[in-house]
């Protein structure tokens, strides 16, 4: 069953438009700009931000403003790991008024149930998606966001404050099996963050952002956990904020995600993962001022920027990834969104990296 905490048709649609993050996702972000020699205001004025907007951790800001920012204060500053030196940065109490449920679940996997819960709280565009392959879980990073944005150090963000969640939670002694990075890997001499950040060795040029652990990880207790403080927490929020669980648009997009390099993202199967029927589904989404189709075509315009921004993936790769049974499907569709083929596009960007290097 999906909940809405607004009744009304606009209040939903509005609340789903909304791409929003606390400023508390910058945490750390001046100390590192300063240590790195590097002004922070041009940045923060280019993006249409300012010192006294980011004093309140709990103030809502454009996430896509923070995207931006970050990307373009990684290249004035030369630290491609800009968003790793913040994740260091980060302790759970930087979740804001949710840090309490979400740190004092019973379980590894009921922290990651929480905080996919209270994702509107923390980062609207967030997606974290479970994906089990034996005895391994994948938990894996998206971004949704309406047009498509370059990420890499918000991703890498994410990932740091995610592994160091898992830890908080198991211990500090522990670490996932692997971690997968989208991008390049980075110059040797900025390697060593990825070892203390993760405790183990990382992956580049892979499909996906994501850790790698054990599925027992996930019913592993959380010796941290006090469940009256959890319960006590929520009842708090509840009292005093207006819930905002993720609206039947943000559900369909994250199942979409899951079910697109399996071919299976249609209205059909998602209607069917949700315990919907297709009409049913349909009306919901009209109520969110949404349709599948345009949901379907968002996935696809983030997920292929994301993969095609990746020298080593293949044209091929990025069609079957995206769920087209050909690469000429594929390449009409690109051409038809972004106006140029993905050679073209990936030509594009190979050539824009030149010229910055």
């Amino acid at each position: 069953m999906t909940l809405f905490s607004q009744s009304t048709p606009k209040a939903r649609r509005e609340r789903k438009m909304a791409e929003l993050v606390r400023v508390a996702a910058l945490t750390g972000y001046f100390p590192i700009m300063r240590s790195l020699g590097t002004d922070p205001r041009p940045l923060l004025r280019e993006n249409g931000l300012s010192p006294e907007l980011l004093a309140n951790p709990e103030q809502l800001i454009s996430a896509r403003a923070a995207f931006r920012l970050l990307e373009r204060s990684a290249t004035a500053s030369g630290c491609v790991t800009l968003g790793l030196r913040m994740a260091e940065e980060r302790a759970v109490a930087n979740l804001g008024v949710t840090s309490l449920v979400i740190a004092h679940q019973p379980t590894l996997g009921r922290v990651l149930q929480a905080l996919g819960e209270f994702r509107n709280r923390i980062n609207s565009t967030l997606v974290l998606q479970f994906e089990r392959f034996g005895d391994e879980i994948i938990l894996r990073e998206d971004f949704s966001l309406s047009t498509p944005e370059p990420t890499r150090q918000s991703s890498d963000l994410a990932l740091g404050v995610l592994a160091r969640l898992c830890a908080s939670v198991l211990g500090e002694a522990w670490a996932p099996l692997s971690v997968c990075f989208a991008h390049e890997a980075p110059p040797a001499a900025d390697m060593p963050i990825f070892r203390r950040l993760f405790r183990c060795q990382p992956e580049f040029n892979c499909e996906f952002h994501g850790l790698v652990i054990a599925a027992s990880d996930l019913d592993r207790p959380n010796l941290r956990a006090d469940s009256d403080l959890a319960h006590h927490a929520r009842d708090l929020i509840e009292s005093i904020m207006t819930p905002a669980l993720r609206t039947t648009a943000q559900e369909v997009e994250q199942a979409i995600m899951i079910f697109l390099p399996s071919g299976r993202a249609t209205i059909q199967h998602v209607a069917a993962s949700m315990g919907l029927t297709v009409r049913t589904l349909q009306r919901m989404l009209i109520a969110d001022g949404t349709g599948f189709s345009e949901l379907l075509n968002r996935a696809r315009m983030q997920l292929s920027a994301q993969y095609l921004a990746n020298p080593r993936m293949r044209v091929t790769d990025v069609a079957e990834l995206l769920g087209y049974a050909s690469i000429g499907a594929f390449t009409r569709w690109h051409s038809l969104t972004f106006g140029q083929s993905p050679r073209q596009w990936q030509a594009a960007r190979k050539a824009a990296r030149s010229d910055i290097a």
